[in-house]
């Protein structure tokens, strides 16, 4: 798999893996996200492909304090080859680089298969407790939390 930064003609691909992968709410719009992503450090926003094939992606930023990683992604057709892995050791390497002392990242509790991936790849869960309040509403019908 070659890794490279997300280019304006992956859009609907990193969508449709989206999609597939079942990361995608109905009060999230994906075009908007990938639209800020692009306007904040979009050179960490990565995809990762086999030929002409898109088959995974990952969205990172830093703040100054600390990393995130959104929307890591790989295509359930190519699950299994250590694509998630090593399009997250792109991501640690790039945030490293950029002097980031840690990396976190959120997971949805009740997804268990993508936890223990984490763990394999030596996360581990904080002692917090996430909150979020929603600035901008993509859809009229957005949660208050997601």
């Amino acid at each position: 798999m070659n890794i490279r930064p997300f280019l304006p003609g992956d859009e609907e691909a990193v969508v449709a893996l989206w999609q597939a992968c079942g990361l995608t709410r109905p009060w999230n719009d994906p075009h908007a996200d990938i639209a800020r992503k692009l306007r904040e450090q979009p050179e960490l926003f990565l995809v990762g492909t086999l030929g002409a094939e898109l088959v995974g992606s990952a969205m990172a930023g830093f703040d100054g304090h600390r990393g995130w990683v959104y929307y890591l992604a790989v295509a359930p057709a190519h699950r299994g080859r250590s694509y998630g892995r090593a399009l997250m050791r792109e991501v640690e390497r790039l945030l490293e680089e950029r002097g980031c002392p840690k990396l976190n990242l959120q997971v949805r509790a009740s997804n268990a298969g993508v936890i223990e991936f984490y763990r394999r790849l030596g996360y581990a869960q904080d002692d917090v407790a996430s909150l979020g309040k929603r600035l901008i509403h993509d859809q009229a019908s957005a949660p208050a939390t997601d």
